[in-house]
C-alpha cells in the first residue's frame, strides 16, 4: 500500500494562508463524514485574499486524506505553484478557475455530485418551495446545462455568465455547487442546498401533495436572515463548530 508523503507547510507560509489551508482540509473532512464526496473526484477550491492564486485537492486522494499541506497551490491558468508532487485535475480546474475569475467575493467554492443535487438538478421545474432550507438556496439560485466532462475551456464563459451573481447553482445532469466568501460561507450554502433537494426527493417519493412556501415569504427570507445571524453570514456563525467537529473526526485534517 502506497503511504503519503508531504511535508508540513505550517511556518513556511503565511498565518493567513495557513488558516485558509486549515479551514479548506476540515472541509474536505466534513463533506467526506457526511457522505457528500465522490471516491477522489469533485473538489473544494479556496482562494488566496488579494492574488489570483487558490488552493484545491491533490487529484488522486480521497477527501478523508486531504490535510492543510498537501492542498496544492495554483493559478488561475492551472499552474501548480507549489513544491509538491501532487498534481491537480483539469475538470476541477476549468469549473473553479472560471468562478476565481469573476467573481473576487467567492473565496471557495464547492463543487459535488451528491445524488440529491444531481436529481433536482435534472428535473425540469428543478428546486421548488418546499421546506425552509429550499428558501435560503432560491434567493439565489441558478443553473447550468451540461456539456459533458468540464474540460473545455469554452464552458469557461457560459458557466459564468449562468452563476452571475448567485451563490447556488444546480448543474444540469451533473449535480450542485455553492460559493462563499468564506469556506464557511459555501459549507453552509451547500448544506442548505444539499438539505432542500433531500427534501423535494422524499416529499415527491410519497406521491403526496405538497405545500408550496408563499412566494411573499420567500422575498422576505434575506431579511430574516440578517435578524437571526447577528451581524455575521451563517457560515461564519457555524464554522467553529463545524471546525472542532472535523477536529473529533480526526485532528490530521491540521497537518
Amino acid at each position: 500500500m502506497q503511504e503519503l508523503t508531504f511535508e508540513s507547510l505550517q511556518g513556511k507560509v503565511s498565518d493567513k494562508e495557513w488558516q485558509l489551508r486549515v479551514d479548506l482540509a476540515a472541509c474536505y473532512r466534513l463533506v467526506a463524514d457526511l457522505g457528500w464526496d465522490d471516491l477522489i473526484y469533485t473538489h473544494l477550491s479556496a482562494r488566496l485574499e488579494g492574488t489570483d492564486e487558490y488552493l484545491v485537492n491533490p487529484f488522486g486522494l480521497a477527501f478523508d486524506e486531504v490535510c492543510a499541506s498537501n492542498l496544492v497551490k495554483v493559478d488561475l491558468q492551472g499552474n501548480i505553484l507549489d513544491d509538491t508532487a501532487y498534481v491537480i485535475n483539469p475538470a476541477g480546474f476549468t469549473i473553479h478557475s472560471a468562478i476565481h475569475e469573476v467573481r473576487p467575493d467567492a473565496h471557495c467554492v464547492i463543487h459535488l455530485h451528491t445524488k440529491e443535487t444531481t436529481v433536482i438538478a435534472t428535473q425540469q421545474q428543478g428546486l421548488l418551495p418546499y421546506s425552509q432550507y429550499s428558501m435560503f438556496s432560491l434567493a439565489s439560485l441558478s443553473y447550468h446545462d451540461y456539456e459533458g466532462l468540464a474540460v473545455d475551456a469554452e464552458e469557461k464563459r457560459r458557466l459564468q455568465n449562468d452563476l452571475a451573481d448567485t451563490n447556488h447553482m444546480l448543474l444540469v445532469n451533473h449535480g450542485g455547487l455553492t460559493v462563499g466568501a468564506t469556506v464557511g460561507d459555501a459549507f453552509m450554502r451547500f448544506f442548505d442546498l444539499q438539505r432542500a433537494c433531500e427534501i423535494q426527493v422524499m416529499l415527491q417519493s410519497t406521491g403526496q401533495s405538497a405545500t408550496l412556501v408563499p412566494q411573499a415569504i420567500l422575498d422576505n427570507i434575506k431579511k430574516q436572515q440578517s435578524v437571526v445571524n447577528i451581524g455575521q453570514s451563517g457560515g461564519q456563525k457555524i464554522w467553529p463548530a463545524m471546525l472542532r467537529k472535523a477536529y473529533k473526526l480526526d485532528p490530521g485534517f491540521m497537518l
